[in-house]
């Protein structure tokens, strides 16, 4: 056990020292060394670690001699779980002193928080790529002391992730859930513990990219070697590149499916070891498992449904002695079920609990101010309270979950990362369901869209297509300003919030010579309006994401920036966008 402990820290060490002499990935030594998965709730942390993972921070002699230390001490570390695992607990000798005792038994307690600690991390990353943990090798005991999973729910991210830079003075201000959550994709995906790194493809669909490929090849060398004047050879030729090049994205996007099983069995092992804590008979099904999702969702969803599983379980469930007052059985039903319909995927976790009392959540909302003592909610009205931040009935709060603590971060990571909503629906006495709703065809941070170009001014934005309703030429009587400075534009008789993009990214107003064009917009139930100088055209674009996070040191609505073949142009941010401007 010491000998392959040894040689496994031996081969790690290697490759740090490797770093010196440019013959080490960084990448690799940081997830060898488990850093790449560590959750850090602040902007600055992240940004650090992408500098590091990008090639931009240079690997200096300290940062070699930091990464052999934390080496070194995985390596004590595992030689405390092999003595543990192989020798079990030390026999105590009562022919010692008593502070030596003290002192072994306190290193002993340490050694095994630290175990502890490390096997959930590792079970973590298992859970991710969808291993299921023997408890053979020890998950068991890890399974029944969950509290370091629960740690991250009781922190107060919006503290923590918020930035301090000086904003750009043509930036409006965004909130900061809006900063936190907006961060592009590519800066985050390194550090993101929910990363999927691989994704099983089939020989039937390598060889179908192949033979893509091949036409695509084929099409190429007709066009080049067809000459100049012979126009309708070069158009054919033309139409059928474009038809390989989509059937290669859709190709592409097939491959990006991913089975939700990856994420939802892992759930067997969360719900059996928070059922054990909480000394509560689950029966726990998972229906729906082989839907397949683009992987950028599942990704996602682990974190949303953990919480909502947690939630189910302990405030969910009554206990067993509550259960047989109320002639349940004494088994709590919690589901986890899957399916689609049309351009929507739901995903629904339901108990068979206590339900929610309105009534108490009603009285709860208004001690908080947050509903209003006049008005008259419908149930679904009230039960959407328990999603808004700091809201809780608990009286008090627990290391698993409370209904409503953290909440609003299952929301928010729902909403701003897909698109997507959750509903409520409840029984007093029967139990509780909750809904995620995903769009399938929701806008992306990367990959190819179908976009608009406009010109603000003398810079080119991208507007992503699926979010345009409409583009309308509005006149000079259809505007209207309000009494806040806020402006409207009035659409067939409909009026909309107007959006003027030049003050937005503080340039130069329209000459009296043009004239600008809206971009209507629709983001669930509201519909805006966006002028722009000139609408140039449709066609497709190739979004990705920035290294760094720009979005968060200067507040702009912006998802990326979109390749188009001539140039590049920044893709506007539709939701940030609206969201800040109608937040005033």
């Amino acid at each position: 056990m010491k000998d392959s402990i040894s040689s496994c820290i031996s081969q790690l060490q290697e490759s740090i020292i490797g770093l010196e002499h440019d013959s080490g990935d960084i990448n690799e030594v940081l997830n060898a060394l488990g850093l790449d998965n560590a959750q850090m709730r602040s902007a600055q942390i992240i940004a650090l670690m992408d500098m590091l993972t990008d090639g931009i921070t240079p690997i200096s002699p300290d940062l070699i001699t930091s990464l052999l230390d934390i080496a070194e001490a995985q390596k004590k570390f595992y030689y405390c779980i092999g003595g543990l695992l192989d020798q079990g607990g030390a026999p105590v000798d009562s022919r010692k002193q008593a502070e030596p005792e003290k002192a072994t038994e306190s290193n002993v307690d340490f050694a095994a928080e630290q175990a502890r600690l490390e096997q959930e991390m590792m079970a973590e990353m298992m859970a991710m790529t969808g291993e299921t943990p023997d408890e053979s090798d020890g998950w068991e005991k890890v399974e029944e002391q969950p509290q370091a999973e629960t740690e991250p729910e009781k922190a107060e991210p919006a503290e923590e992730l918020k930035p301090e830079p000086d904003p750009a003075p043509a930036a409006k201000q965004i909130t900061e859930q809006k900063k936190s959550t907006k961060v592009p994709a590519s800066a985050n995906k390194k550090k993101d513990a929910q990363a999927i790194s691989s994704i099983r493809v089939s020989t039937q669909q390598l060889d179908s990219l192949i033979e893509l490929v091949g036409k695509l090849m084929v099409t190429y060398a007709v066009i080049a070697q067809t000459k100049a004047d012979n126009i309708s050879k070069i158009s054919s030729s033309l139409s059928e590149l474009d038809k390989v090049i989509r059937s290669l994205q859709s190709e592409v996007d097939e491959i990006r499916m991913v089975p939700l099983k990856q994420i939802f069995m892992p759930m067997h092992r969360l719900v059996k070891s928070t059922s054990q804590k909480l000394n509560k008979r689950i029966k726990f099904t998972i229906t729906g498992e082989e839907l397949a999702l683009d992987k950028t969702i599942v990704e996602s969803l682990n974190e949303p449904l953990v919480h909502l599983l947690r939630n189910a379980l302990d405030h969910g469930i009554e206990n067993a002695e509550d259960r047989q007052m109320a002639g349940k059985e004494e088994a709590g039903k919690v589901d986890l079920v899957a399916y689609r319909k049309g351009e929507f995927a739901y995903i629904e976790i339901k108990d068979d609990g206590k339900g929610l009392d309105a009534d108490i959540l009603l009285n709860k909302a208004l001690e908080r101010g947050l509903a209003d003592p006049a008005q008259q909610y419908t149930k679904e009205e009230i039960y959407e309270f328990i999603l808004q931040s700091g809201f809780s009935t608990a009286s008090a709060v627990t290391d698993i979950s409370g209904r409503g603590v953290g909440m609003d971060a299952v929301v928010t990571a729902i909403q701003n990362t897909l698109d997507g909503k959750v509903s409520i629906t409840s029984e007093l006495g029967k139990g509780s369901t909750f809904t995620i709703t995903i769009p399938l065809s929701r806008s992306v941070n990367e990959g190819i869209v179908d976009a608009l170009i406009t010109t603000v001014g003398p810079e080119t934005f991208i507007f992503p297509s699926r979010e345009v309703l409409e583009v309308y030429e509005p006149v000079e009587k259809e505007f209207t300003d309000l009494p806040d400075g806020r402006e409207t534009v009035s659409v067939r008789g409909k009026v909309h919030p107007l959006i003027r993009m030049h003050k937005v990214f503080d340039l130069p107003a329209p000459g009296e010579d043009v004239i600008p064009k809206v971009i209507m917009v629709k983001l669930g139930d509201t519909v805006a309006a966006i002028m722009v100088d000139e609408v140039l055209r449709q066609q497709k674009a190739v979004v990705t994401g920035f290294t760094l996070p720009v979005n968060t040191i200067y507040k702009l609505p912006i998802l990326g920036f979109g390749m188009m073949g001539e140039h590049d142009a920044l893709v506007v941010d539709t939701e940030t966008l609206i969201a800040s401007h109608m937040e005033g």
